[in-house]
């Protein structure tokens, strides 16, 4: 079983699609009165999602991320301080008249960096720890700034208990973190480093998938209906999307190239551009009620773009920075 999951981890480009369109038929073929009950997985999922995640984080890199004081402080002023209003505006002009759909945008724009950041940026031989402190920095910073960012951006036109947001922050991000935290330090107590790194670290990532893939297919079910009827609506989403991931990869990319050395300029693109669109999933269908699903729809099809984007930038690596030294 662990290899088979493993193996849907690897594929993502194939297994979120998938899940998506398993979502999509049944969604359709299922009597309508019984999705709503669907919601009732989405906390074991959230759950299953964040916290193995969680415990293969070391918090302690928190600390170890002024080391590079430049660098960090670029990526989450880029973070926070350019792609949430690249992201509204967009919204704005995008989903004038769906305002969930624009909250949709907003969520994926304000949760940077995901494991798929230490990931990608180990494939294309990247400034590792450098993007591990990105990904504990900026999902720390990003479940404390959603909240204030919804509510300022969004609060006007959108349903937004503040409280319930919060709540579902703190239950879906820092209480995983936590226990996550703890695990971690009890399996290196009770196995060692070695054995961890071996036996457990592989496994963790892929029961983060099932989590991600169930949360998918259920915001593919409740907004099965609205996609058959209004087909359309999948490329008006797709549009935006398409937009800001181009900025974000050309902004980090022209801002890596010309400040900073390869390993970190690499570290730098995938510590933006990829977003923990896990997370902001969660949030969408958590904490938004029944419109929460148009939000979801919009992260949902994030994944397709996410994904793909970060495989063909992989590719392209080594003719935009040159080659790894020797040795790397």
């Amino acid at each position: 079983m662990w290899n088979f999951l493993i193996k849907i981890n690897k594929n993502l480009l194939i297994a979120i699609p998938a899940m998506m369109a398993a979502g999509f038929l049944f969604g359709l073929s299922v009597d309508q009165s019984l999705l709503p009950r669907l919601k009732t997985l989405i906390v074991p999922f959230t759950f299953l999602m964040v916290y193995p995640m969680m415990v293969t984080l070391n918090i302690k890199h928190l600390r170890e991320g002024v080391k590079n004081v430049k660098l960090q402080l670029l990526a989450q002023v880029i973070n926070f301080c350019f792609i949430p209003f690249l992201a509204y505006g967009l919204g704005r002009f995008f989903f004038a008249d769906q305002p969930y759909m624009a909250l949709g945008l907003l969520l994926a724009s304000l949760l940077p960096t995901s494991g798929m950041t230490i990931s990608w940026t180990g494939f294309a031989k990247g400034n590792l720890g450098a993007a591990i402190n990105m990904t504990v920095i900026g999902l720390t910073l990003g479940s404390l700034a959603t909240p204030l960012y919804v509510q300022l951006l969004l609060g006007a036109k959108v349903d937004i208990d503040i409280y319930l947001v919060v709540r579902q922050i703190v239950i879906i991000v820092f209480i995983p973190m936590l226990f996550g935290y703890l695990t971690r330090q009890f399996l290196l107590k009770k196995y060692g480093m070695q054995k961890f790194k071996q036996d457990m670290m592989p496994r963790l990532p892929a029961l983060s998938t099932v989590g991600v893939l169930g949360i998918v297919f259920v915001a593919m079910a409740l907004k099965a209906n609205q996609i058959f009827t209004q087909p359309a609506v999948l490329g008006s989403i797709f549009v935006p999307l398409l937009i800001i991931y181009s900025v974000n990869f050309l902004i980090s990319t022209l801002a890596g190239k010309f400040l900073f050395k390869r390993g970190d300029a690499i570290a730098l693109v995938y510590g933006t551009v990829m977003r923990n669109l896990s997370i902001a999933l969660a949030i969408a269908v958590n904490a938004f009620g029944a419109q929460g699903a148009d939000a979801a729809l919009v992260i949902a099809l994030s994944y397709i773009i996410q994904v793909q984007s970060a495989a063909w930038y992989v590719k392209y690596t080594d003719t935009i920075f040159g080659p790894p030294a020797e040795g790397a």
